[in-house]
């Protein structure tokens, strides 16, 4: 612990910002983490099956009561579809999934700010850090070069850390946008085989 401390005051005043863009960055992963375990432990494709199945049969109350203990978002995709009149269906559920995809995205703007500044505050550090090392060695010349490395080597503490924190944070970014694209395209397609099975009941 005690190394942890001194690598960091060695980094110099930068390595603060760095600090609060790293507690940022955890706090965002975690609370993501958190949510999509919710969003999984709540899916059920049979029950989505049966809600289809039931509207193609023109039983939509029956399909309707089937969403009393359903909350995951694509069964609230399906309920605004199933309970908008008939014109506006479709837009009725697009508008709902573009809230669920802004609530997907939330906190992603945080990770992706993190990942391009982080190595940016790095490598300011180190900028700094290399300044005040050629300093010293103007004024006391070679007599001590010794100084001049390790002030130097402190520097780069603060790039190393940088990358570090934007190494990080891109896998679970990453990873979460994948979340994002295959739960929209997941709503899109339930979006549209609930429109076909109503326009299959109709038809019977």
């Amino acid at each position: 612990m005690n190394f942890i401390i001194d690598v960091f005051h060695k980094g110099g005043p930068l390595m603060w910002p760095l600090l609060i863009c790293s507690l940022c960055s955890l706090t965002v992963t975690i609370e993501r983490i958190i949510f999509w375990l919710r969003e999984y432990k709540k899916k059920d494709h049979r029950f989505i099956n049966n809600v289809l199945q039931l509207t193609e049969k023109k039983k939509k109350a029956a399909a309707l009561k089937l969403f009393n203990e359903k909350s995951d978002m694509l069964s609230r995709v399906l309920f605004c579809g199933l309970t908008s009149p008939s014109r506006q269906i479709k837009q009725s559920m697009e508008l709902k999934a573009s809230e669920f995809i802004i609530t997907m995205k939330r906190g992603l703007r945080v990770m992706e700010t993190i990942i391009a500044v982080a190595p940016l505050l790095g490598i300011l550090g180190t900028v700094i850090g290399i300044i005040d090392s050629f300093n010293i060695l103007g004024l006391k010349g070679i007599a001590e070069p010794q100084g001049v490395v390790n002030g130097i080597a402190e520097a780069l503490l603060t790039t190393a850390f940088g990358l570090l924190i934007a190494i990080v944070t891109l896998v679970p970014y990453n990873f979460f946008i994948h979340l994002v694209q295959k739960n929209a395209d997941l709503i899109q397609h339930g979006g549209s085989r609930l429109e076909a099975a109503l326009k299959k009941g109709n038809e019977k």
